[in-house]
């Protein structure tokens, strides 16, 4: 009990600091009067949205919150809203701070590089140890409560994902609504610069900023946490008689928290103008306290290393992922420097440029997921035993995991130097201090392509050892490809990520359609607003993102909810594996393929504005700029909905196993 008394207490450290972080920032100067107001508006508009999203997601949870206490039992019920509580409150408290830290960055660039930094990585953290404190605290405390029930707290995860859905589909949707339309009509159309105030869109996009890449991430990686510990506790509660499988995540997860406030306390106190090593040294001190702590654990708790080789291979993997996704992402780099070079003959060849990038992209990922599976696998003992090499990949997840804190952090950290760097335009502040919140931002860009690879790794892995705990739970002790109901699901899972992708893509098409034609209205009908005599109407695109990124989410997120469900209804418990065996395939590979030729065509962009061939205005520079644009629902709506939605299909299974094997494979009854 103590293990878990601990884990618990360590959770709420992190909670109290990421308190200490947002008092702090707080206190910070906002900046002047025209700071404030265009902050307000950011504010108001990203607090609107959630509070409009969570009054869908209530009559959600209802729902499911029912089915559940009906077909599973009331504990599980009762985890499942433990569960999407949780995150719910960790995207307010990130969003509420995030939208306070961006106008005070401001402010700070006045004073230099250093307290900017300081500033923008404090917002980032209170998001990163808000999603890392309440997944400890509130698995730990439901674990306790219900007396180390696995199967209830299977329930906390499928919370956790269906929250994660929502926010990051309807963040996702909201945010390149507003993107696209600012930048086609803005940039485009008007000649205008990004983030200029005569744009009436360009509240929204920065509005956007924070529902996708701070509320949408914190869920993503929310839930991965989550997920990652519930498919080791529930291998665990199998393979260990005595609870040593149980209490090492547990112990892990204390840790990771304690280490991920020693890294973010000595990254935000370093001094400097490169905001990129103030970042990678909290990573990496975080990063090496945990696995100090993860040897001393697997020795003390397993009596050898072999737990720690396990959770090493899954560090090394995602942090390989993370390096690759860099390198086909980065301006520094050849990749994107090519589809520079191809925007200056046109749009399309910017794009089949990009999409090349993309697909090619998918090759190193996969082999360092792959790589890391076995080493886990074996590390753990796998050759002796397949059930203890399956708990090595589950604590691989779980490695991969463990600095969640810091991990989100310096990904938040992106939206808020983003914003930051809008405030000062739309401010009119001197150059000198967009210069700095440029250089925060070009940081932000690299941390934020490297968290989406570091997400879709966790995924992936995660997704492995929740599907090896689904084949425990419906006794499945080989999956039979030859099986034609198996090959069946297969085919129907693999086609899924597909027709989720069409479905999110078109959602940000139809949205970004109707924030065109608002914009273009604007232009047309307010006197002086393109002379900058007149003020847009700001209110009306962020009702449109707003209104358009809600409608749009339900048919998504409700058919990754149903479709398992119901392929293990009627085709059995074999084909749901195939099912999701094949959805986990094409879902990861679909993931890096949208975000990294996304980010590609992103910085692209940046690099030709950075002076390449032939610099801003230039025709290259529009091929660019409408290759970005399609790239941008590739890398913030589509591709990372991926992660989410195998995790979320694959813990539908997991929570619903007893109803399939019980009643599973219906339509074969009926025909037979």
């Amino acid at each position: 009990m103590n293990y878990f008394m601990y884990s618990i207490a360590a959770g709420m450290i992190g909670l109290i600091f990421a308190y200490f972080l947002a008092s702090g920032i707080t206190k910070e100067h906002p900046g002047n009067e025209r700071m404030r107001e265009i902050a307000s508006y950011i504010h108001e508009g990203a607090m609107a949205f959630l509070h409009r999203e969570y009054r869908y997601l209530v009559v959600f949870m209802a729902i499911v919150f029912s089915v559940l206490t009906i077909c599973i039992g009331w504990k599980t019920a009762i985890c499942f809203l433990g569960g999407a509580l949780c995150s719910v409150l960790a995207g307010y408290f990130g969003m509420r701070v995030a939208t306070k830290a961006n106008v005070r960055t401001t402010e700070a660039a006045r004073q230099g590089m250093s307290k900017a930094i300081k500033i923008a990585f404090s917002g980032g953290a209170v998001m990163g140890m808000s999603v890392a404190g309440l997944g400890v605290v509130g698995l730990g405390t439901l674990f306790i409560l219900f007396s180390q029930d696995i199967t209830a707290i299977t329930g906390f995860g499928l919370g956790a994902s269906s929250i994660a859905l929502f926010a990051r589909v309807g963040g996702g949707i909201y945010t390149k609504a507003a993107d696209v339309g600012a930048d086609l009509v803005g940039k485009i159309e008007a000649g205008i610069p990004e983030d200029d105030p005569r744009n009436p869109a360009v509240i929204a996009d920065n509005v956007g900023d924070n529902v996708g890449d701070v509320a949408g991430m914190g869920a993503d990686l929310f839930e991965s946490y989550v997920g990652a510990s519930i498919s080791a506790l529930t291998l665990g509660a199998i393979l260990y008689q005595h609870g040593e499988g149980i209490i090492f995540p547990f112990a892990l997860s204390a840790c990771g928290v304690l280490a991920c406030i020693i890294g973010v306390l000595i990254g935000r106190e370093s001094k400097g103008d490169n905001p990129q090593a103030a970042l990678n040294l909290g990573t990496y001190v975080a990063g090496g306290i945990t696995m100090v702590a993860a040897g001393f654990l697997s020795q003390m708790i397993f009596g050898d290393l072999n737990a720690f080789w396990a959770l090493t291979a899954g560090l090394v993997a995602g942090m390989a992922i993370g390096k690759v996704t860099e390198i086909y992402t980065s301006g520094d780099h050849s990749h994107v420097r090519k589809i520079a070079k191809s925007a200056e003959t046109g749009p399309a060849t910017t794009i089949i440029s990009g999409l090349a990038v993309g697909m090619y992209s998918t090759m190193w990922p996969m082999i360092f997921m792959v790589v890391g599976m076995l080493a886990s696998f074996y590390a753990m003992g796998g050759a002796q035993d397949a059930m203890l090499g399956l708990y090595g990949i589950a604590l691989a997840a779980v490695g991969m995991l463990s600095t969640t804190g810091i991990t989100v952090a310096v990904d938040a950290y992106g939206p808020i130097s983003d914003n930051a760097g809008g405030i000062a335009e739309m401010a009119g502040l001197p150059h000198s201090v967009r210069e700095v919140t440029d250089k925060l931002d070009a940081v932000g860009n690299t941390t934020a392509a490297i968290a989406k690879g570091f997400a879709i790794g966790s995924a992936a892995l995660t997704a492995l050892a929740l599907f090896a705990s689904y084949a425990q739970a419906v006794e499945l002790k080989t999956i039979n490809l030859l099986e034609p109901t198996t090959l069946a699901g297969l085919l129907l899972g693999a086609m899924i990520p597909f027709v989720f992708a069409a479905m999110t893509m078109e959602a940000v098409g139809a949205a970004a359609f109707e924030m065109i034609e608002e914009v273009r209205r604007q232009f047309r009908e307010i006197p002086g607003l393109l002379e900058g005599t007149a003020k847009a109407d700001y209110k009306k695109c962020v009702d449109i993102s707003t209104g358009a990124a809600l409608n749009k989410m339900l048919v998504p997120g409700g058919l990754a909810v149903v479709l398992p469900v119901l392929v293990g209804l009627l085709l059995g418990a074999g084909a749901l594996a195939g099912f999701i065996a094949g959805a986990v395939v094409t879902g990861v590979l679909v993931a890096i393929f949208m975000a990294n030729a996304g980010g590609a065509w992103d910085n692209a962009k940046k690099y030709i504005e950075g002076g390449a061939h032939g610099g801003k205005g230039s025709s290259a520079h529009m091929a660019a700029v409408v290759g970005d644009t399609v790239g941008d629902p590739f890398k913030d709506t589509s591709g990372p909905a991926m992660n989410i939605l195998i995790k979320l299909m694959t813990i539908v299974a997991l929570v619903f196993a007893p109803v399939i094997l019980s009643y599973g494979g219906l339509f074969l009854k009926l025909i037979k």
